[in-house]
């Protein structure tokens, strides 16, 4: 758990950083900034696509992941959390100020996936808490990344973006405790399926800091748990997930 409690650190100073010069920058530097994190995001969650060894997996992990958010509907209790959070910490009730609102929310689920789905988070993260030191030089080189980020993200989102801490939180301490009670069941290709498809819900994040399309990303959250399982299963039955490896 040090990683994410550094993370945790990190992304508060950088937050708090932002907020502070948020206000001195107009609006079209802010859209400026956005985009640019999109780019960024977009060239990692590509990089990250690429850990496949069978695209398969990540196709119907992301299928029947999009299937079950959907009908779980995350990206609306997401929301109803974000609001939560305004009306208890941040002065808001979550009926007035639309706009306002709107701006808490986007950045909160915005934040939260770009700071929890990305690949140093679910290796970093399992191997921290398998007490492996690797691990926490993996989230350690993560929370600089996303110190900056977050500085980034509050300068245009606000306020929302820091309680994305809340998320690091369970989140990455949750892949943490996985690991320090299954890391040692997790094989390479487990994690580097998870990694794909993390990577391919980055490029939808892109996406949306691009203001290309919206798609409802934490409904695909599903997929990350399907991806290892699947693999988990496929050696287990001693399949081959990797005939052209």
């Amino acid at each position: 758990m040090a990683g994410t409690i550094l993370n945790m650190i990190t992304v508060a100073i950088g937050t708090t950083l932002g907020l502070f010069i948020g206000h001195r920058l107009s609006q079209k530097i802010q859209e400026s900034v956005v985009t640019g994190l999109g780019l960024v995001t977009l060239y990692v969650g590509i990089d990250s696509a690429g850990q496949t060894g069978n695209v398969i997996i990540p196709l119907i992990s992301v299928v029947i992941g999009a299937i079950i958010g959907e009908l779980l509907d995350i990206e609306h209790w997401l929301e109803q959390v974000a609001d939560w959070l305004r009306s208890r910490f941040a002065g808001g009730t979550g009926e007035d100020d639309s706009a306002a609102r709107t701006r808490f929310v986007n950045g909160f689920i915005t934040a939260s996936l770009v700071f929890c789905i990305g690949p140093l988070t679910f290796l970093g993260s399992i191997q921290d808490g398998m007490g492996l030191p690797q691990g926490f030089q993996q989230l350690a080189i993560k929370s600089v990344l996303d110190m900056f980020a977050g500085m980034a993200f509050a300068a245009s989102f606000g306020i929302g973006v820091s309680f994305s801490i809340v998320t690091i939180l369970v989140l990455q301490g949750g892949l943490a405790l996985a690991g320090s009670l299954f890391g040692q069941f997790m094989s390479v290709p487990m994690v580097d399926e998870m990694t794909a498809v993390g990577g391919l819900l980055l490029v939808g994040l892109g996406l949306v800091l691009l203001d290309v399309k919206r798609p409802r990303i934490a409904n695909f959250l599903p997929a990350l748990v399907i991806a290892p399982l699947m693999v988990a299963v496929a050696e287990a039955l001693g399949i081959n997930i990797y005939p052209f490896g």
